[in-house]
């Protein structure tokens, strides 16, 4: 069974999926955030034809690696999509990954209005390697 990976932000929430060997990664889509259990039962119908084995959910850390405001929400978020799907979630590392999401896109070529739709995906994407290819 593969894993997902989440991108929380306030207005949308970009998701990929791998493989079952976690060697490819790809995006499937961005749900709109509208608030309350609509978003998780959102992602549960993207995530349904993957048969993933569990989530990891991006964690906005400060630069210096603290946690603020934003981090705690996404931790609530976290909590409360385990409960909603039962399945694991793992909290990953997503500084700098919407930047690297942006700059993948550009250097492709992707034109502006079309990055805007599909840097949250592509951020998902990044933070799926990163956590694949941890260290064991």
């Amino acid at each position: 069974m593969g894993v997902a990976a989440l991108d929380v932000g306030d207005a949308r929430i970009g998701v990929a999926v791998s493989d079952d060997l976690g060697l490819s990664v790809r995006g499937i889509g961005v749900v709109q955030r509208r608030g309350g259990v609509g978003d998780f039962e959102r992602i549960a119908r993207l995530l349904a034809p993957h048969e993933v084995s569990r989530v990891v959910v991006g964690l906005p850390l400060n630069m210096d690696g603290t946690e603020g405001r934003q981090a705690a929400r996404v931790r609530t978020f976290g909590e409360r999509l385990r409960e909603h799907l039962g399945l694991p979630v793992d909290f990953w590392d997503e500084r700098l990954t919407t930047f690297e999401a942006e700059e993948q896109l550009r250097s492709q070529g992707v034109r502006a209005a079309r990055r805007r739709q599909l840097v949250d995906q592509v951020a998902a994407c990044v933070i799926l390697r990163s956590y694949l290819e941890r260290p064991s």
